[in-house]
C-alpha cells in the first residue's frame, strides 16, 4: 500500500521539522504512477496552504491549492508546507523561474516534491516551448540544463529520493538535537535580532544617509520594511513611498502593516492610517512623477525593495530626489543580483552620499540555519554563483569560443561564468541559465587568461524569415516566437528586410568589476564582428535599457541607434534602445535606412512621446546625427539670445542646430549644460523643471543661465571662426 510506503517519508519530515528545516523530494517514474504517490501524500497530512503546480487542475485537489507555473510570482510572501510541482506529465516541464520562487514560500517542516520522468534529461520537456524559437520545434532542442539537474540531484545527499511504487529513500540527518533558540530578540514585531536592527535602523532614516539592507530569501526583509512603515506611521510620518519591481514583491511589506495597524484600510497598492499612508509605485511611474516634480523633495521618504533588479542610474536619480531613503536588495535570490549591486550601486553611493550605512540581515526566519532546501536549490540554480578572484597581471588574454556540452559538464567552470553575467546584469533569472545551455543559436565566447576568465560576450542568431512571413510580420499579422530585435526594426520601423536578413544580437556581455574600462568589452565586441563577417551575418546588434553611459560605449564600438521604446519598461523605469553595427554590405545599406529613418522621427518624438526622456541620453542620441553647420542667420540668432534680449524660444531653431553640433563634435559628452539646454529646446522642458534640475528660483535665473549655457557653447565651437559670431 502507497500509505505503509510514506512511513519513511513521515519520519523524515519529522525530523526535518525539528531541525526547522525543509526538504526535496524527487519522485521519478511514470506520469501517472507519480501524481497517484504524490496525491497520496497530500491526502495523508493536514497540510497548511499546500500549492500543486501543473498545466491543468487535478482530480482532488482544491482549485484554490492549484496553480500554473507562470503564476508562481502572485504566491511570493505567502507561506505553506507543500509544493507538488509536476515536471513529469506530457503537457508540463521544469520551469527553473517558478522552482526558485515557490521554494523560498516553504516554512520550516514543509517539503517540495519534483516530480520527472525516470530518464529526465534525455529529452526537452514541454517548458521548452518558451526556448524554441521560430522556426526550431521543441523536439530539436538540446536538454543540457535538465540533463545537469538530473546529475546533481542524483548525487546530492541532501535530496529524498523517490521511486514510484517504491518507498521513499530517508535522509542522513544528524543525531544531534536541534540547536537552541536565538536569545531574546528585544522587539515584540519581529523574529530575529537582525530584523530588530534593520526596523531600529530604517525608523532612523537621515537626510543625506541612505540605507542599504541586504539578506538571501527568508531572512524577513521585505517585512521589517513593512514594521518600520507602522511605525513611522504612528509617530507622525504622512506619506511613505515604496517601489519594487513588481507590487508582488512587497507584499510581505503591506500584510505586516495590515496587522500592526487594525484600523488602517489597504486599497490596492496603497494603505492608510488616519492621516498617513504607504503607497506602492512602479518603477516607471515613479520616475515619470518625479520628473514632474509631483513626488519628492525635502523631507521625502522613499523605500526600494529588489533594488537589484532595477538599473542603478535610476536608484541614483531617487538617491538626488529623496532626503531620505532605503534600497533593500536579495543578495542570493531567484532574481536580481545583489552581489552586482553591491559592486555598482554602492560606488555611486559613496560619491554621492559617503555618509551611507549598510545593514546585512543574515539569520533565517521561515526556517533554520543549515536548511537542505536552500542549500539545493541555491546550487541547482546557481543562485548564489559568483565570479572568481581576478587573474594576476601578465598573461596575455585568450578568446576562446566555449562548447556547451562541454560547459553544462563543468560545474565550476559554469558557476564562475554565470555569476560574472549576474553581476553584470541588473536582472537576472533562473530560466536564464537554460537558454544559456538550451537556446537555439547562443554562442558563448570568452576572455580567458589561463583558466581565469575575464569576461564574456552571449549572442544568439535572428532574422532569416522567407519574405511572406516578414511582410505578414511588419503588418502586425504574425508574431513568431523570439527573434526579438529583428521583428521590432520590422514591425516599427517598418524595415522587412531586418527579418529576411541574417540578424546576430548581443544577448549579454560582461567583464569583472575590476577589469572594466581596460578595453575587455572592446576586445569581445570585435571578435563578434569578425566572427559576424565570417558567417555572414548582415546586423550585429543589442538592445539595453536606454542610459547614457551604456550608448556611449556602444557608439564607441560602432553602432548606431535604430529605435528606441516609446514608454518606459515597467520593471526598469527606462526606454528600450536598439543598436546595430552593419557587418556586411546588404548590412550597411540597411543600417544606413533604419538609423535616417531614426533620426528623421527623433525631434518629433522628443517633442511628444519621448519629453520626459533623460536630457544625457538625448544628447547621446543626438550625437549620432550628422553635426549641421551653422548658417550667418543661426549664429546672428545665437548672438542675440547669448548676449542681447532676444526671447530664447524665437530662435530655438538656432539652438537646437547648435545643440546637434555640440553633441556631434563635443569630445565628452558628460556636459550638463548641453543636456539641460537639448531638454530646452527640443523637449520642451519648461523654466520650473529647468530651475528644480539647476537648484534655482524663478525664470529670471533660468533665462540668465539660458543665455549664458549658449554662450559658452557657441563660444566653444570649433566650427565657429575668431570674429565669426559678430561680437
Amino acid at each position: 500500500m502507497t500509505r505503509d510506503r510514506l512511513v519513511p517519508l513521515q519520519e523524515t519530515r519529522r525530523r526535518l521539522g525539528q531541525r526547522r528545516w525543509r526538504g526535496l523530494v524527487w519522485l521519478t517514474g511514470a506520469a501517472d504512477v507519480c501524481c497517484r504517490e504524490a496525491l497520496t501524500l497530500w491526502q495523508e497530512n493536514a497540510w497548511s496552504s499546500p500549492l500543486w503546480i501543473s498545466a491543468e487542475p487535478v482530480d482532488g485537489i482544491e482549485v484554490s491549492n492549484w496553480l500554473l507555473a507562470s503564476k508562481a510570482r502572485t504566491r511570493l510572501g505567502d507561506e505553506g508546507d507543500l509544493v507538488v510541482l509536476d515536471a513529469v506529465s506530457a503537457e508540463n516541464g521544469f520551469d527553473p523561474d517558478a522552482f526558485g520562487a515557490l521554494a523560498g514560500t516553504l516554512r520550516a517542516g514543509g517539503l517540495l516534491v519534483l516530480m520527472t520522468p525516470p530518464d529526465w534529461g534525455v529529452r526537452p520537456d514541454a517548458d521548452y516551448r518558451r526556448l524554441a524559437d521560430y522556426p526550431w520545434r521543441v523536439e530539436q532542442l538540446s536538454a543540457r540544463y535538465l540533463a545537469r539537474l538530473a546529475r546533481l540531484l542524483a548525487a546530492d545527499e541532501r535530496v529524498i529520493h523517490w521511486t514510484a511504487g517504491e518507498s521513499p529513500s530517508r535522509l542522513c540527518l544528524p543525531e544531534t538535537p536541534p540547536a537552541a533558540a536565538s536569545s531574546s530578540v528585544g522587539d515584540v514585531d519581529c523574529l530575529t535580532r537582525d530584523q530588530a536592527e534593520a526596523v531600529a535602523r530604517l525608523t532612523r532614516l537621515r537626510r543625506r544617509r541612505p540605507l542599504v539592507l541586504t539578506a538571501d530569501r527568508g531572512r524577513g526583509k521585505t517585512a521589517a520594511m513593512g514594521i518600520a512603515c507602522a511605525r513611522l506611521l504612528a509617530a507622525g510620518e504622512t506619506e511613505i513611498l515604496v517601489t519594487a519591481p513588481r507590487p508582488s514583491a512587497v507584499a510581505g511589506l503591506f500584510e505586516r502593516l495590515e496587522a500592526l495597524c487594525p484600523e488602517g484600510q489597504r486599497r490596492a497598492n496603497t494603505f492608510e492610517v488616519g492621516r498617513g499612508r504607504v503607497a506602492f509605485l512602479p518603477p516607471d511611474a515613479l520616475v515619470r512623477l518625479t520628473e514632474q516634480g509631483e513626488v519628492g523633495g525635502p523631507g521625502r521618504l522613499l523605500l526600494v525593495d529588489e533594488a537589484a533588479a532595477i538599473p542603478a542610474p535610476l536608484l541614483g536619480r531617487w538617491l538626488d530626489v529623496f532626503p531620505r531613503i532605503a534600497f533593500a536588495t536579495t543578495l542570493h535570490g531567484y532574481e536580481g543580483s545583489g552581489r552586482g549591486f553591491a559592486l555598482r550601486f554602492c560606488e555611486r553611493l559613496e560619491r554621492q552620499t559617503p555618509d551611507w550605512r549598510a545593514c546585512h540581515l543574515a539569520e533565517p526566519i521561515r526556517w533554520a540555519e543549515g536548511d537542505p532546501l536552500e542549500a539545493l536549490t541555491s546550487r541547482l540554480l546557481l543562485l548564489d554563483a559568483e565570479p572568481a578572484a581576478c587573474p594576476e597581471a601578465g598573461e596575455s588574454p585568450i578568446l576562446r569560443r566555449l562548447d556547451r556540452d562541454a560547459l553544462a559538464r563543468h560545474e565550476s567552470r559554469l558557476r564562475t561564468l554565470f555569476g560574472l553575467l549576474v553581476q553584470a546584469h541588473y536582472r537576472t533569472t533562473p530560466a536564464d541559465l537554460r537558454r544559456l545551455l538550451d537556446g537555439p543559436g547562443v554562442a558563448i565566447t570568452v576572455l580567458e587568461t589561463g583558466t581565469a576568465l575575464q569576461g564574456v560576450v552571449v549572442s544568439g542568431d535572428e532574422g532569416g524569415f522567407e519574405a511572406d512571413l516578414a511582410e505578414q510580420v511588419a503588418r502586425g499579422e504574425r508574431r513568431p516566437r523570439g527573434h526579438l530585435l529583428a521583428q521590432s526594426l520590422a514591425a516599427h520601423a517598418g524595415e522587412r528586410e531586418a527579418l529576411t536578413a541574417r540578424v546576430r544580437r548581443v544577448l549579454r556581455i560582461a567583464a569583472p568589476a575590476d577589469l572594466r574600462r581596460l578595453g575587455t568589452g572592446r576586445q569581445l565586441i570585435e571578435a563578434e564582428v569578425v566572427r559576424a563577417r565570417r558567417d555572414g551575418i548582415d546586423l550585429l546588434g543589442a538592445s539595453f535599457g536606454a542610459e547614457a553611459g551604456l550608448q556611449i560605449f556602444w557608439q564607441v564600438m560602432g553602432f548606431r541607434a535604430v529605435r528606441l521604446g516609446l514608454t518606459r519598461e515597467t520593471a526598469t523605469g527606462e526606454h528600450a534602445l536598439m543598436v546595430v553595427r552593419p557587418t556586411s554590405s546588404a548590412g550597411e545599406r540597411l543600417a544606413e535606412r533604419l538609423q535616417a529613418r531614426f533620426h528623421r522621427q527623433l525631434p518629433g518624438l522628443l517633442a511628444f512621446e519621448l519629453a520626459e526622456l533623460e536630457p544625457a541620453v538625448v544628447v547621446a542620441l543626438l550625437a549620432e546625427s550628422l553635426a549641421p553647420s551653422l548658417g550667418e542667420e543661426d549664429h546672428r540668432d545665437l548672438d542675440d539670445v547669448a548676449f542681447g534680449h532676444r526671447e530664447p524660444a524665437l530662435a530655438r531653431p538656432a539652438m537646437q542646430a547648435l545643440v546637434r553640433r555640440r553633441a556631434a563634435v563635443q569630445a565628452s559628452l558628460q556636459d550638463e549644460g548641453l543636456a539641460l539646454l537639448a531638454a530646452w529646446a527640443f523637449q520642451g522642458r519648461e523654466a520650473a523643471w529647468l530651475a528644480a534640475r539647476l537648484g534655482m528660483t524663478g525664470k529670471r535665473g533660468v533665462l540668465a543661465w539660458l543665455r549664458e549655457v549658449v554662450a559658452r557653447l557657441h563660444d566653444d565651437d570649433p566650427g565657429v571662426s575668431p570674429g565669426e559670431t559678430g561680437r
